[in-house]
């Protein structure tokens, strides 16, 4: 089967190690909850948020994409609906953002995570093969998660393990077919979390995780370390 696996540093986040003065909350702020991975948005659930997610994503302009983001700049490009998507790193450095998210919009985003979609399109018969394929690359480094830490508002999340979500069924990458059947398609793996619409004001979040699939990995996402965080203004800037 011939496929490959990109975007990989689009989900990725790194242990990280402090929260910065910039990002430091208000002393009345409170932590936002994770809704449970039962939760749905409009009926859509974490899986299939996760699948929007990555269209997200193919949906910047040409020379742009989220992980690349220096600063928050390009928050609001491409953004849609009731869920509000934020993205991580590729890896090579640890990234801080500031972004104005509305008010009652969710927030969807990240721990870390693995997308793999095919090279070409795949008929319809043929997928359930290839996808099964796709997914069990794609499990190897994220059954071999080795910590994962989550700051909101300077408050802990419980446990972010908990919250790794897969696409059971492959997605069409691209939504649409050639009008054979044939489409490229898509799998992700990883950890996410779906949060609440935030009250007005200053947020923030921290996250960081790594793989530790270790020196037997040979194309390097086994062992990724990042960082990240961002400090949202929802509702709009609050200097």
């Amino acid at each position: 089967m011939d496929h490959r696996r990109i975007l990989i540093g689009l989900g990725l986040a790194g242990l990280m190690c402090g929260v910065s003065a910039l990002a430091a909350p208000p002393k009345s702020a409170a932590a936002s909850a994770v809704l449970p991975l039962n939760a749905k948005v409009e009926g859509l659930g974490y899986a299939e948020l996760s699948a929007h997610w990555w269209r997200w994503t193919d949906r910047f302009p040409g020379g742009m994409e989220p992980y690349r983001d220096p600063d928050g700049r390009w928050c609001k490009i491409a953004q849609s609906g009731p869920v509000w998507f934020l993205a991580g790193t590729d890896g090579s450095e640890n990234v801080q953002r500031r972004c104005s998210v509305p008010v009652d919009k969710h927030v969807f985003l990240p721990i870390i995570n693995l997308y793999q979609r095919s090279r070409y399109p795949v008929p319809a018969r043929l997928k359930p093969a290839h996808c099964k394929s796709l997914l069990d690359g794609l499990a190897l480094s994220n059954d071999a998660l080795r910590s994962a830490v989550v700051l909101i508002d300077g408050v802990r999340v419980a446990d972010p393990k908990r919250y790794r979500v897969r696409t059971e069924r492959c997605f069409d990458a691209f939504g649409e077919d050639d009008g054979s059947g044939a489409t490229v398609i898509a799998a992700s793996d990883g950890y996410w979390l779906l949060l609440p619409p935030m009250t007005p004001g200053r947020h923030t979040l921290v996250v960081g995780a790594n793989y530790g699939r270790g020196a037997e990995d040979d194309d390097g996402y086994g062992n990724m370390v990042q960082n990240f965080e961002y400090v949202l203004d929802v509702g709009g800037p609050t200097y």
